[in-house]
């Protein structure tokens, strides 16, 4: 054995700096993590890895709302300032009509957008609650839908009666006070086959057969019941045509309806993701032909369901078409390629683009809560999107501009960016997020001090009051700015100042879609 020489000497020295200079950047590295979170190339620091921390804060604050919602005897109650509330809801027909969720800033339970917030967070669940369980949401998602299908339930008492309105609208908004001090008559109104209402008896099937897939694996008697009253209601639906506006006018001056084929389509789509039942593919791609439109763009809210149809049905076409052949597979293609063309009209930069958005580039369609139109689009984009990145599909042409999943995604991520505050206004219209939201929220829960000792026509001192809400309606989307991007806080603006469930169940399945990069359905078949 040789003596150690001056090279290997050198040798010796440069490794053992080489090993110092790894430990030193290995505890630098150490360090960075334990100060500044994980790093994403998207959303920048994160505490955990392939977590967005903005989106997950939203969500937890947007699931909220349903609980500052619920009406009944509280469960597990997260809102220091509600207590029960319509305890009695129901009674003059022996029904417990308790549960369920006011749909806005007044105390009405109407069936039809409470149904269409039940189907939208059942979506929701259904596509990204493997994300929501990330953050520990997922049951609380759950139990909220639970809360407005029970009320459902009960509001489905045989097979051709739904209950559809609990409440006198015009004396409702006669009174200016908390649900829990309600003392006027709360008449109840219903459906039936001298009186169809074939939008909403459709779009209770649709909530019905969407929470059975919700449930199916950890609640499947539930989920056997949904699907039963889900059957029934199409059934009713489909068999006595005719629209709930014109069996009850006095709904016209609220929800009134523009037609129920769309529901129709859309109640069939649900009924076959949840049966495998062929019958219902078939009925929404024959009757496409009457109802469907397409080619023709539509927005997706509470009261068109086409765009929804298009997108719920190219889930179809994605993952399903070497199963499905002839005119039917003909139909589900229409259906994809009238969806792309709903895409495509969202993206900014396509020749395609809608002109219906703000400069801040926010979409913007009507003056009258503008934000379910935005942030519904982009919960559709977003699944889109998934949809094509799980089908291994790359490339969406419009009027030939080629876009990818991530220019669909991108323009989910400015809807939900603009919304948490990145606009003109820097306001967060998400109420409980961020430090400047609005504090004159249209909602007589919140605007109402909780020992307060007004009652329903003096309690109008609180809508009037000057002073910003005592209690915070958590988890609210008002209904937004104007279309120059302004927004007055005032508590008398209805139309951008109050928030419905509708709104909050859009939020949650964006917000949920967006809190990971990794962002892919739970599976191919629900």
């Amino acid at each position: 054995m040789g003596t150690e020489g001056p090279k290997s000497r050198e040798w010796e020295s440069w490794f053992i700096a080489f090993v110092l200079a790894i430990l030193v950047m290995s505890a630098s590295y150490v360090t960075l993590r334990k100060n500044f979170g994980e790093l994403n190339v998207f959303h920048g620091p994160r505490r955990h890895p392939g977590i967005a921390h903005k989106y997950a804060d939203a969500l937890g604050i947007a699931l909220q709302f349903f609980d500052v919602q619920k009406s009944g005897k509280l469960v597990n109650n997260r809102i220091s300032w509600r207590g029960d509330s319509a305890l009695e809801d129901g009674r003059q027909e022996n029904l417990d009509l308790s549960k369920g969720v006011y749909d806005a800033g007044d105390l009405m339970k109407f069936g039809f957008p409470m149904a269409f917030t039940a189907t939208i967070l059942s979506w929701a669940i259904l596509e990204y609650g493997d994300h929501m369980k990330q953050l520990k949401e997922l049951e609380n998602a759950k139990d909220s839908l639970k809360w407005i299908t029970d009320y459902l339930i009960n509001a489905h008492p045989s097979a051709n009666v739904l209950y559809v309105q609990v409440g006198d609208p015009e004396l409702d908004h006669k009174c200016w006070e908390r649900p829990e001090s309600m003392t006027e008559q709360r008449p109840l109104i219903q459906i039936n086959t001298s009186y169809p209402g074939s939008e909403v008896a459709a779009e209770t099937a649709a909530a019905f057969a969407s929470a059975s897939l919700v449930f199916r694996s950890t609640n499947s008697a539930y989920s056997i019941l949904l699907l039963k009253h889900a059957k029934q209601l199409f059934t009713f639906a489909d068999s006595y045509r005719g629209s709930y506006s014109i069996s009850i006018p006095q709904v016209q001056n609220f929800y009134n309806s523009s037609g129920y084929g769309d529901e129709l389509l859309w109640a069939a789509a649900w009924l076959y993701h949840a049966t495998r039942d062929e019958s219902y593919l078939e009925y929404a791609t024959t009757e496409g032909n009457l109802f469907a439109n397409w080619g023709t763009t539509t927005w997706f809210c509470w009261d068109n369901k086409l765009a929804g149809t298009q997108v719920l049905l190219s889930r179809v076409n994605f993952f399903e078409s070497k199963n499905i052949q002839g005119e039917q597979n003909i139909a589900l293609q229409l259906y994809r390629k009238t969806a792309e063309a709903v895409i495509c009209g969202l993206l900014s930069n396509s020749p395609t683009a809608t002109p219906f958005r703000t400069k801040g580039g926010l979409i913007w369609v009507a003056q009258w809560n503008p934000l379910q139109y935005s942030v519904a689009s982009a919960f559709l984009a977003l699944v889109y999107s998934d949809y094509m990145i799980t089908s291994n599909i790359r490339n969406l042409y419009c009027d030939g501009a080629l876009y990818e999943p991530m220019d669909i995604r991108n323009f989910s991520i400015m809807q939900a960016d603009y919304i948490l505050g990145n606009n003109p206004m820097k306001m967060s219209y998400l109420v409980g997020y961020g430090s400047n939201y609005p504090k004159y929220v249209h909602h007589r829960g919140a605007s109402i001090p909780t020992d307060a000792k007004t009652g329903c026509s003096n309690g109008f001192i609180w809508l009037n009051s000057t002073h910003p809400n005592p209690n915070v309606a958590v988890g609210a989307v008002v209904g937004g700015p104007f279309q120059n991007d302004t927004y007055i806080d005032s508590r008398n603006d209805t139309r951008q100042a109050e928030p419905t469930t509708y709104n909050s169940a859009f939020l949650v399945g964006l917000l949920s879609g967006l809190i990971t990069t990794s962002s892919v359905p739970q599976s191919f078949l629900w």
